[in-house]
């Protein structure tokens, strides 16, 4: 993987900052509108990440665990909300489901201090310090029920300096909550929008 260290241009950096001043603004309002409804009543309380002292993939399914060759960089928890759309199935008239519409998280550090969001799509962690950084899934495990599956993401190189340069892969780990909701998708209501809420730990990890 080419790894980039020039900075980047600052437009790019601007709007980054743009959306977290814009996330920011949501975060801080108790509803989110436009129609959207929560498919919790209550708020998930934040789960502080454990106070481990090395981080270890020892217990990790293989298949989300990062290949040789990489640190971790960053360890951090992301509570928030993951959006679902009721749509029609692809293929196969008169049959609809609910679909993975976006997420949006605050991400905290190992102190629970807010260092960015988590939004999307594309999925996108924005970091306070204008670093920013996208990828791609390369595999997923299963977690507990009524939890998304743990992930594997490789990192989308960008030109760029801060807390995010340079990450190679990011993993989604100790997932809370988040999967599609239970209620009717169907004709009669495609295109509405549900909100489950969520948590998870994103490590983010960069070449030795």
């Amino acid at each position: 993987m080419v790894l980039f260290t020039h900075q980047a241009p600052i437009s790019a950096r601007a709007a980054v900052l743009l959306a977290i001043a814009s996330l920011s603004a949501c975060a801080s309002t108790s509803g989110m509108g436009d129609g959207i409804s929560n498919s919790m009543s209550n708020s998930m309380a934040m789960k502080p990440l454990a106070a481990s002292t090395v981080f270890s993939q020892t217990n990790l399914p293989a298949a989300v665990q990062v290949p040789a060759g990489h640190r971790v960089a960053l360890e951090t928890n992301a509570v928030g909300q993951i959006i679902y759309a009721c749509s029609a199935k692809a293929a196969m008239a008169g049959q609809y489901e609910w679909v993975f519409a976006g997420p949006k998280a605050t991400v905290n550090n190992r102190s629970n201090q807010a260092i960015g969001f988590y939004f999307g799509p594309p999925a996108t962690w924005a970091h306070m310090d204008g670093s920013s950084v996208t990828g791609a899934q390369v595999a997923v495990a299963p977690n507990s029920v009524g939890s998304i599956p743990l992930q594997l993401v490789k990192a989308n190189g960008k030109a760029q300096t801060g807390a995010y340069a340079n990450t190679t892969y990011i993993q989604r780990l100790a997932t809370v909550g988040g999967v599609a909701p239970a209620l009717p998708c169907s004709a009669s209501n495609v295109g509405e929008k549900q909100i489950v809420e969520y948590s998870a730990d994103y490590i983010f990890w960069k070449a030795i």
